[in-house]
Protein backbone atom coordinates (compact mmCIF):
# COMPACT_ATOMS: atom_id res chain seq x y z
CA UNK A 1 0.00 0.00 0.00
CA UNK A 2 1.19 3.52 -0.81
CA UNK A 3 0.50 6.41 1.54
CA UNK A 4 0.80 10.01 0.41
CA UNK A 5 1.23 12.94 2.77
CA UNK A 6 0.87 16.44 1.40
CA UNK A 7 2.02 19.69 2.94
CA UNK A 8 2.53 23.32 2.05
CA UNK A 9 -0.91 24.69 1.32
CA UNK A 10 -2.20 27.95 2.72
CA UNK A 11 -3.39 31.43 1.93
CA UNK A 12 -1.48 33.94 -0.16
CA UNK A 13 -2.14 37.23 -1.91
CA UNK A 14 -2.30 37.43 -5.70
CA UNK A 15 1.19 37.39 -7.15
CA UNK A 16 2.52 35.38 -4.25
CA UNK A 17 4.12 31.95 -4.14
CA UNK A 18 3.59 28.64 -2.42
CA UNK A 19 5.37 25.31 -2.51
CA UNK A 20 3.54 22.04 -2.08
CA UNK A 21 5.17 18.75 -1.16
CA UNK A 22 3.91 15.19 -1.37
CA UNK A 23 5.85 12.33 0.17
CA UNK A 24 5.10 8.71 -0.67
CA UNK A 25 5.69 5.98 1.89
CA UNK A 26 4.73 2.37 2.48
CA UNK A 27 5.51 -0.83 0.68
CA UNK A 28 5.77 -0.53 -3.07
CA UNK A 29 7.87 -1.87 -5.89
CA UNK A 30 8.14 1.31 -7.93
CA UNK A 31 6.73 4.76 -8.51
CA UNK A 32 5.98 5.92 -12.02
CA UNK A 33 4.19 9.14 -12.88
CA UNK A 34 3.70 11.68 -10.08
CA UNK A 35 1.49 14.71 -10.39
CA UNK A 36 -0.83 17.30 -9.00
CA UNK A 37 -4.53 17.80 -9.61
CA UNK A 38 -6.81 20.47 -8.22
CA UNK A 39 -10.49 20.92 -7.60
CA UNK A 40 -12.20 24.25 -7.14
CA UNK A 41 -15.70 24.51 -5.61
CA UNK A 42 -18.37 23.45 -8.08
CA UNK A 43 -15.85 22.29 -10.66
CA UNK A 44 -14.40 18.95 -11.67
CA UNK A 45 -10.97 17.87 -10.57
CA UNK A 46 -8.39 18.79 -13.20
CA UNK A 47 -4.81 17.88 -13.94
CA UNK A 48 -2.38 20.65 -13.10
CA UNK A 49 0.93 19.02 -13.88
CA UNK A 50 2.71 15.67 -13.93
CA UNK A 51 6.22 14.28 -14.12
CA UNK A 52 7.19 10.86 -15.41
CA UNK A 53 9.76 8.50 -14.05
CA UNK A 54 12.16 9.81 -16.70
CA UNK A 55 11.53 13.40 -15.68
CA UNK A 56 9.29 14.44 -18.56
CA UNK A 57 6.82 17.09 -17.46
CA UNK A 58 3.39 18.17 -18.57
CA UNK A 59 1.51 21.34 -17.56
CA UNK A 60 -2.02 22.61 -17.95
CA UNK A 61 -2.11 25.72 -20.14
CA UNK A 62 -3.48 27.74 -17.23
CA UNK A 63 -0.36 27.20 -15.10
CA UNK A 64 2.42 26.85 -17.69
CA UNK A 65 5.20 29.31 -17.00
CA UNK A 66 4.05 29.92 -13.42
CA UNK A 67 4.13 26.47 -11.80
CA UNK A 68 7.05 24.05 -11.72
CA UNK A 69 6.91 20.38 -10.80
CA UNK A 70 9.97 18.54 -9.54
CA UNK A 71 10.77 15.37 -7.64
CA UNK A 72 13.35 13.80 -5.38
CA UNK A 73 13.53 10.12 -6.24
CA UNK A 74 15.58 9.28 -3.15
CA UNK A 75 12.84 10.72 -0.94
CA UNK A 76 9.91 9.56 -3.09
CA UNK A 77 8.69 13.13 -2.94
CA UNK A 78 7.14 15.39 -5.55
CA UNK A 79 7.02 19.17 -5.27
CA UNK A 80 4.93 21.89 -6.84
CA UNK A 81 6.38 25.39 -6.87
CA UNK A 82 3.60 27.86 -7.59
CA UNK A 83 4.55 31.42 -8.50
CA UNK A 84 2.53 34.41 -9.64
CA UNK A 85 -0.55 32.92 -8.06
CA UNK A 86 -3.95 34.14 -9.18
CA UNK A 87 -7.35 34.00 -7.47
CA UNK A 88 -8.42 31.41 -10.03
CA UNK A 89 -5.72 29.08 -8.68
CA UNK A 90 -7.76 28.75 -5.49
CA UNK A 91 -8.61 25.07 -5.04
CA UNK A 92 -7.85 21.94 -3.10
CA UNK A 93 -4.68 20.47 -4.55
CA UNK A 94 -4.27 16.70 -4.64
CA UNK A 95 -1.12 14.74 -5.18
CA UNK A 96 -1.47 11.64 -7.36
CA UNK A 97 1.07 8.88 -7.77
CA UNK A 98 1.03 5.91 -10.13
CA UNK A 99 2.78 2.99 -8.46
CA UNK A 100 3.16 -0.76 -8.37
CA UNK A 101 3.01 -2.51 -5.01
CA UNK A 102 4.87 -5.56 -6.26
CA UNK A 103 6.72 -6.57 -9.40
CA UNK A 104 3.65 -8.44 -10.59
CA UNK A 105 1.06 -5.81 -9.68
CA UNK A 106 -0.68 -3.55 -12.11
CA UNK A 107 0.07 0.14 -11.90
CA UNK A 108 -2.50 1.77 -9.61
CA UNK A 109 -3.43 5.34 -8.77
CA UNK A 110 -2.90 6.68 -5.25
CA UNK A 111 -4.20 10.04 -4.05
CA UNK A 112 -3.16 12.37 -1.28
CA UNK A 113 -5.64 13.83 1.18
CA UNK A 114 -5.61 17.24 -0.47
CA UNK A 115 -4.34 20.59 0.69
CA UNK A 116 -6.17 23.91 0.40
CA UNK A 117 -4.62 26.75 -1.58
CA UNK A 118 -6.39 30.09 -1.32
CA UNK A 119 -5.33 33.12 -3.34
CA UNK A 120 -7.08 36.27 -2.21
CA UNK A 121 -6.38 39.89 -1.43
Amino acid sequence: QVQLVESGGGSVQPGGSLRLSCAASGRFFGIYTMGWHRQAPGLQRELVTSITRNGNTNYADSVAGRFTISKDNAKNTVYLQMNSLKPEDTAVYYCKVDAKETLWSAVSDYWGQGTQVTVSS
